[in-house]
C-alpha cells in the first residue's frame, strides 16, 4: 500500500521546491544561537543551545569561580530572537549550569586548570564536548566548538577574551584564538 494516496484533495508538492526554513532563519550576523547554528552546522537553535551549554560547562570547569563570574558579567545579550519561552534567554543563562547541584559544586571546587597544569587536556576537552553535547556524527567537533567560541567572543571585551584564553589547553586555545 505504499503507492496508495490517502488524501486526493491535497496538491502534490515537489520536495526540491521547498525552501529549508532553517536557511531562512539562521543568520551568521544574527543572534548568538543563530551564529552557533550557521558556523557549527546545527540543525536548529535547540541543538545549538544544548551544545553551547556543554562547551560552557567544560570551559567553567577549567576556570576559577572569579574568572567564570567575569565572563558571565559580560554575557547579557539575548541568545535568540524569538517569542518561544524555551529559547527566550540571555547568553549568561547558557553560561550558568542548569543543574543546581552541579552549579553549586562548580562554585566551591578549585579549577581543573592552573598555570602550566592541564588536568583537562585538549583531547579530554574535545571528547567531553562531543560526548556530553550529543554532537551529531556528521558534525566536526572542532568546527562546532569554534562556532561557540566565535559567538562568545562577539559578546566579550578584549580583556575577557584574553582571560579566557589563559585557561584553555594549547590546541583548544588555538581554536579560541582562531574563532
Amino acid at each position: 500500500m505504499p503507492d496508495e494516496v490517502f488524501n486526493k484533495n491535497r496538491p502534490e508538492i515537489d520536495p526540491s521546491e521547498i525552501e529549508d526554513r532553517r536557511a531562512i532563519l539562521a543568520d551568521e550576523n544574527g543572534s548568538f544561537l543563530e551564529k552557533v547554528m550557521v558556523k557549527g552546522g546545527f540543525a536548529d537553535p535547540y541543538d545549538a543551545r544544548d551544545f553551547t551549554e556543554v562547551v560552557f560547562r567544560v570551559m567553567r570547569d577549567l576556570m576559577t569561580t572569579e574568572a567564570a563570574d567575569h565572563v558571565e558579567s559580560e554575557l547579557h545579550e539575548e541568545a535568540y530572537a524569538t517569542k518561544e519561552k524555551r529559547l527566550k534567554l540571555e547568553v549568561a543563562d547558557l553560561w550558568k549550569d542548569t543543574n543546581p547541584i552541579v552549579g553549586f559544586l562548580s562554585r566551591v571546587r578549585p579549577p581543573w586548570q592552573g598555570p602550566g597544569i592541564f588536568k583537562i587536556n585538549d583531547d579530554r576537552f574535545l571528547f567531553r564536548v562531543e560526548n556530553e553535547g550529543g554532537l551529531a556524527p556528521a558534525l566536526d567537533r572542532e568546527v562546532a566548538v569554534q562556532a561557540v567560541f566565535s559567538a562568545t567572543k562577539d559578546e566579550l571585551s578584549e580583556e575577557r577574551i584574553q582571560e579566557v584564553a589563559e585557561w584553555l589547553p594549547p590546541h583548544v586555545r588555538k581554536l579560541w584564538e582562531e574563532a
